[in-house]
């Protein structure tokens, strides 16, 4: 079991273009979202970085601050992982943390391998783990396949929705919703 999830949100996001929420709104809804369960943390390291965000930059931040031995999990979308390769410094990623990849809608996690660019199937070979116990045995290297139960919902599509006036509620949080509604944050 994991003893915390730390939510970061992204600063500058190097990869795409800056959020439409600023850095305040994203940083209260996210607090709003993980409110009331003690094993989520709101961490604002990257939205303090005066520089654009580099996933690697976060983890070896967090690597400082804990023991050498201490598991970190780096938990992601199926659809970053595929796009991994195109990260600042990404090999050292698996130095620093494991990567923990959630199987979204649209991409398959039969044979993965198969459907992975040609560096990422190398470090799935090489790397991946079947048992998530494995996780808490080393500090970092392993990629491990979560299952999820798969809801096609995105960020884009939520976005959407409530731009074109469309009910947001069961696709997020209540009291996100209500701070969506209260800031019209996507109107």
């Amino acid at each position: 079991a994991l003893t915390q999830v730390r939510f970061i949100p992204a600063g500058q996001p190097a990869h795409r273009i800056p959020p439409r929420a600023s850095a305040t709104h994203r940083l209260e809804m996210v607090r709003r979202a993980i409110a009331g369960n003690s094993r989520f943390t709101l961490d604002e390291r990257e939205i303090h970085r005066h520089a654009p965000s580099y996933s690697v930059d976060t983890l070896i931040s967090l690597r400082a601050e804990l023991p050498a031995d201490t598991p970190l999990i780096l938990f992601m979308g199926a659809d970053a992982f595929m796009g991994l390769a195109s990260w600042h410094r990404w090999e050292t990623l698996l130095s620093l943390a494991h990567l923990a990849v959630a199987w979204r809608p649209g991409f398959p996690a039969a044979d993965i391998e198969k459907h992975c660019p040609a560096a990422l199937s190398d470090v799935l070979i090489r790397h991946r783990c079947i048992e998530s116990a494995l996780l808490q045995q080393t500090p970092a290297g392993c990629v491990f396949l979560h299952p999820i139960t798969q809801l096609d919902i995105s960020a884009s599509q939520i976005r959407a929705a409530a731009r074109h006036g469309r009910s947001v509620r069961y696709l997020v949080p209540d009291p996100v919703l209500d701070y969506l509604n209260e800031n019209c944050l996507y109107d």
